[in-house]
């Protein structure tokens, strides 16, 4: 469901059927899936995609060069990252960063770019994660580290 907003700006973004944009959002040319709720707050860069079934609660930035698969949760205040030594001016290198399917990062997670998160991972809240999270690991902390792997019954 699109909704005409007075105070979100969507810019050439494919908004896919079902989805619902909440209002206060800046979207600029990415590609949003089926499904999907986008709470207030967000903003999404170009070339972002986002996946079907994928819930990104108020106030996550996401930016340029990030990927989410489908049935993926982001929680409240999730900031994505896009470049390791950041700088006004000058030359910057784009690294990419996958979240792959049923992974879920939890409130207030920082993700440094160039990073895979696995599929079905749980990122725990106030995280940061600085390097590949596998397949099914739960991992927390400041550096995030695996604390366990989730069971194959383990519900999202």
């Amino acid at each position: 469901m699109k909704r005409k907003s007075n105070y979100s700006v969507i810019n050439n973004v494919e908004i896919g059927e079902g989805t619902v944009i909440h209002d206060q959002v800046n979207l600029f040319k990415c590609e949003i899936g089926r499904n999907c709720k986008i709470d207030a707050y967000v903003y999404i860069e170009e070339d972002v995609a986002v996946g079907d079934n994928c819930k990104i609660r108020p106030f996550v930035f996401i930016p340029t060069g990030v990927t989410i698969a489908e049935n993926v949760y982001i929680g409240p205040h999730v900031t994505f990252t896009n470049d390791k030594y950041p700088k006004v001016q000058g030359e910057w290198k784009l690294l990419s960063t996958l979240v792959k399917r049923g992974a879920s990062i939890g409130a207030n997670s920082v993700i440094l770019p160039g990073v895979i998160i696995g599929e079905d991972a749980l990122v725990g809240a106030g995280s940061v994660v600085t390097k590949d999270v596998p397949n099914r690991a739960v991992v927390a902390g400041n550096p995030a580290s695996i604390l366990r792997y989730r069971d194959k019954n383990e519900g999202y």
